[in-house]
């Protein structure tokens, strides 16, 4: 094992954990995690939950006592959630009070089939925020076109946010936007901006995907020399973006009133080409005040065998650029391609927390008990 990780986080990258089980919170799995890999935080979503629950392993109790109780399938699957998020929030709340509220965070998504609904994804992160009244939660928004005035009223009322689905350079600004304004209505209404936090999940390996199919299906050598570069060259553009409007007049006013910068995560970094080393998402885009959310098998090459050299995205944006270029030369189109993207990510969440309802549902009824 090298000290790759250490490396990471001394660069000033948190690593968090793109995973959470009942049986990793029992096993003490995670509290190993924190301790011995220097993880300093957790997401969820439907996928992550789906495949927990539909394992099984710790949930029967829970599900026994649920379908004794003749709930409805959608709260039943809300109290199984939410109680992994809370009892994971408290074993990284040590984190959370080190890096006064920076990091030990949980994330857990709003419902997935919200997220073309304004309204109703704003009562769900009220009522997310409630049940697992922990202060080290993040609730999870889409940043649909939907979900970004849901943004802003969320963090308007003081509720840590983390965007998710972030695919374009253009919804990312539209992102920080959403967050800055809901800053200013939080300050507005007295409310403390620095117990206020946020991240925006900027997805990483599904944007070389399609890209790379694409390139693929155009087959010169041009395009074959660009396959494996448009994800990280977005990504590094994204951070220049954040640097340019968290060194704004706007943003030095909210920050001089006690606000936090809405630090960019790099999501998806699960590499999905075998061709590709399985750490390029995490050795290439090492930057300050940012966070790369890691499944275990990221995680754990990351540790075996990760490069970090340094700051991997500082200093290239002008590459970037270029390289985004001479896709859209090939006539790929940016724009198509990020918003198939941004729509598959909301049907496949959709898909998966559908998928736990039924399973959920199967359970509930294997385990109601029968009439006398």
């Amino acid at each position: 094992m090298t000290d790759a990780l250490k490396r990471l986080s001394d660069e000033g990258v948190a690593i968090w954990l793109d995973d959470l089980s009942r049986k990793r919170i029992t096993s003490g799995n995670l509290a190993e995690l924190i301790d011995q890999s220097h993880v300093v935080g957790v997401t969820t979503n439907p996928a992550i939950f789906q495949k927990a629950i539909s394992g099984g392993e710790g949930y029967e109790q829970q599900l026994t006592d649920l379908a004794t109780r003749k709930v409805t399938v959608d709260e039943a699957l809300r109290m199984i959630t939410t109680a992994d998020v809370r009892d994971a929030a408290d074993i990284l709340r040590p984190v959370y009070d080190r890096t006064d509220g920076q990091d030990g965070r949980v994330s857990i998504e709003v419902d997935p089939r919200l997220a073309h609904d304004t309204a109703a994804t704003i009562a769900e992160a009220k009522q997310l925020a409630w049940l697992v009244d922990r202060p080290n939660t993040l609730i999870k928004i889409p940043a649909t076109k939907a979900g970004l005035p849901a943004i802003t009223e969320v963090i308007g009322k003081g509720i840590s946010v983390n965007v998710t689905l972030i695919f374009s350079l253009e919804r990312y600004r539209e992102v920080m936007d959403a967050y800055l304004a809901g800053l200013e209505k939080a300050k507005a209404a007295g409310l403390d901006l620095s117990l206020i936090h946020s991240v925006a999940s900027f997805f990483v390996s599904r944007v070389d995907s399609e890209i790379d199919k694409r390139l693929d299906a155009v087959g010169t050598d041009e395009a074959k020399a660009l396959k494996g570069k448009a994800a990280l060259a977005n990504a590094r553009l994204a951070y220049e973006a954040y640097e340019e409007v968290f060194s704004s007049d706007r943003w030095n006013a909210l920050e001089r009133a006690g606000a936090n910068k809405q630090r960019a995560l790099w999501a998806s970094t699960g590499v999905k080409d075998p061709a590709y080393k399985d750490t390029l998402y995490v050795d290439d885009l090492v930057a300050p005040n940012t966070v790369n959310t890691m499944p275990e098998a990221t995680l754990e090459a990351t540790a075996d065998h990760g490069s970090i050299t340094g700051d991997t995205v500082r200093g290239t944006y002008e590459q970037a650029r270029a390289e985004l270029d001479a896709v859209a030369k090939l006539g790929i189109s940016y724009d198509d391609v990020v918003q198939l993207l941004e729509d598959e990510g909301v049907e496949k969440f959709e898909a998966s927390w559908n998928d736990l309802l039924k399973s959920t549902e199967a359970e509930l009824q294997r385990l109601a008990p029968t009439e006398a």
